[in-house]
C-alpha cells in the first residue's frame, strides 16, 4: 500500500473514532452526573474515598490497573484546620511498553457557596448546558477523557502513549496536594497533560502561587451585658479591626506589583493579590465573642519570594495584635500552591494541533499567556526536574467557575475528547511528535 493510502486510511480512522464520540456523549454525561453527585470539596475533602471507588469502576473495563496513594496525615494536617479526611489519590495505568502520557486532574471542588439556585450535587442538563458543582473545574474533563479512551478502544485506534491517569487531591488551595505527593515519590512517568485549564486556544505561560494563611484571634468570652465594663471580657471581633484595617492597606500595597508574565489578550498586566477568603465569630448575641477565625488567601507573582509575601503578613498582624491589650493570636499555613515557571517544551506544538483538531482552531489562533489563578504544578517542576507541562480542560470566562451556576457544554465535552484521542493517536501528526525518531516519523 502507497504512503499516501496508508495516510488517508489512518486519517479516515481517526475521523470515524471522531464521530463515535460524538455519537456516544451521552454516556460521558451519565457518568459526569455520578461524578458530581459524589461530594468532593475542599476543604473538608471529604470524599476523595468515594471519588476513587467511582474513578476504579470507569477505568477498569478499559484495562487500567489502579493504586490508590494516600498522602500521610503528617504532611497535610493542621491542628483545627479545615481539611479532614483521608488524602487518597488514584494512579491508574496500563502499561505495553510505549512512552507514558500523563493525564492529570484534581477531583477536588470548591465548597459550593451562597446563590446556588438548585443542589450543586445533582447535574441539571439544560439544552447543551451541563450545570453543578466541578462541571468546568475539572470534573467535566475526566468524562471527556473516558470518552476519549472509549472511543480509541472501540474503533481499533492505536495509541502513541500509554496513559496514566493520575486522579488527585487538594489542588484547591491544599497544604500539600495529591500531585506533590505523587512526583516527590517518584511515580509520574513522562510528560503530562494538566486538564486544569482552558478550553481556549491558549498557549500555557505559567501562573502565580498562592497560600492561606488561617488566623486565630482569641478574646475573653462573658455575658453581653458585662461587655462594656471595664476589665470584663474581650471582644475577639472587635479587637481585630485593626488587623483588618493593616491588612486592608496592606492589600492595597501588594495590588501595585505587576508581573512579567504575560495576561491574557486585552487584559491588564497581572498583579499579585492580597484577599480575606473566609472569616467566622461569635455564637449569639447574649455573648461577647471570644474567638475570630480569618483565612487570607495571597496569590504571589512568580517574581516575589513566598517567604517574604508570608512575612509582610506576619509583620501586620503582630503590629496590630500589639494595639488591642489582652488580644492574643495563632496563624497556621493551611495551603500552598507554589507559582509554575514556563512550562513549554517539546509536545506543546502537537498538543496545540490536537487542540485544533479538536475545537476547530486554526494555528494562528493561539495565544500565549499566564494566570493569577494557580496550579499544583510548580510542586511537580521542583520535584521532578522537568518544566514541561501541558494544559487543555474546559474553562471559559463564561462558566462561572468557583461559582453558582458552574456549567460545562455537550459541544466543549466532544470537542476536548476529540482532541486527546487525537493527541494520543499514533497516527496523528508524527512529524511533531518528539518521541519518534526522525526516521519512523
Amino acid at each position: 500500500m502507497s504512503e499516501s493510502k496508508s495516510l488517508l486510511r489512518d486519517e479516515r480512522a481517526l475521523s470515524e473514532a471522531c464521530d463515535w464520540i460524538a455519537a456516544n456523549v451521552d454516556g460521558a454525561v451519565a457518568e459526569l452526573d455520578r461524578m458530581i453527585a459524589v461530594d468532593t470539596s475542599f476543604p473538608p475533602g471529604l470524599g476523595y474515598d468515594d471519588f476513587a471507588g467511582l474513578m476504579e469502576g470507569f477505568v477498569a473495563p478499559l484495562g487500567f490497573a489502579t493504586e490508590r496513594v494516600t498522602v500521610p496525615e503528617s504532611l497535610w494536617k493542621v491542628p483545627n484546620g479545615p481539611a479532614a479526611g483521608p488524602r487518597t489519590n488514584l494512579v491508574a495505568s496500563r502499561a505495553s511498553g510505549r512512552p507514558v502520557c500523563g493525564l492529570y486532574f484534581h477531583v477536588d471542588t470548591v465548597p459550593a457557596t451562597a446563590g446556588w439556585q438548585r443542589d450543586p450535587l445533582r447535574m441539571e442538563r439544560d439544552g447543551d448546558r451541563l450545570i453543578g458543582l466541578g462541571a468546568a473545574d475539572m470534573k467535566g474533563s475526566i468524562a471527556a477523557i473516558l470518552l476519549a479512551l472509549r472511543a480509541a478502544r472501540a474503533c481499533g485506534i492505536e495509541l502513541a502513549y500509554d496513559p496514566m491517569l493520575l486522579f488527585c487531591t487538594d489542588e484547591e488551595g491544599g497544604l500539600y496536594p495529591g500531585i506533590r505527593y505523587l512526583a516527590e515519590q517518584g511515580k509520574l512517568s513522562g510528560h503530562i497533560l494538566n486538564f486544569n485549564g482552558s478550553a481556549e486556544a491558549r498557549v500555557w505561560a505559567g501562573c502565580f502561587g498562592l497560600f492561606n494563611l488561617l488566623v486565630r484571634i482569641h478574646g475573653q468570652a462573658v455575658h453581653a451585658g458585662e461587655g462594656n465594663r471595664k476589665g470584663s471580657g474581650l471582644n475577639a471581633i472587635e479587637g481585630a479591626l485593626p488587623l483588618l484595617n493593616g491588612l486592608m492597606a496592606l492589600k492595597a500595597q501588594i495590588a501595585t506589583r505587576t508581573s512579567a508574565l504575560p495576561p491574557p489578550l486585552g487584559k491588564p498586566p497581572l498583579t499579585a493579590q492580597l484577599n480575606l477568603a473566609a472569616i467566622e465569630g461569635g455564637t449569639a448575641g447574649g455573648q461577647v465573642p471570644a474567638l475570630l477565625e480569618l483565612t487570607i488567601n495571597r496569590r504571589y507573582a512568580p517574581e516575589e519570594r513566598f517567604e517574604e509575601a508570608l512575612a509582610e503578613i506576619e509583620a501586620v498582624i503582630r503590629q496590630s495584635v500589639a494595639a488591642v491589650p489582652g488580644l492574643t493570636v495563632e496563624t497556621a499555613l493551611v495551603g500552598h500552591l507554589m507559582p509554575t515557571a514556563d512550562p513549554a517544551g517539546p509536545h506543546w506544538p502537537r498538543w496545540q494541533a490536537a487542540m485544533g483538531q479538536g475545537f476547530g482552531y486554526a494555528p494562528e489562533d493561539f495565544r500565549r499567556w499566564g494566570a493569577a489563578s494557580c496550579s499544583d504544578f510548580g510542586w511537580v517542576q521542583r520535584a521532578t526536574g522537568q518544566q514541561e507541562v501541558l494544559l487543555g480542560g474546559l474553562g471559559r470566562p463564561d462558566r462561572n467557575i468557583h461559582s453558582p451556576g458552574e456549567y460545562t457544554t455537550v459541544p466543549d465535552i466532544v470537542s476536548l475528547a476529540q482532541a486527546v484521542l487525537s493527541y494520543l493517536a499514533a497516527d496523528f501528526r508524527p512529524d511533531l511528535n518528539p518521541d519518534i525518531p526522525p526516521s519512523q516519523s
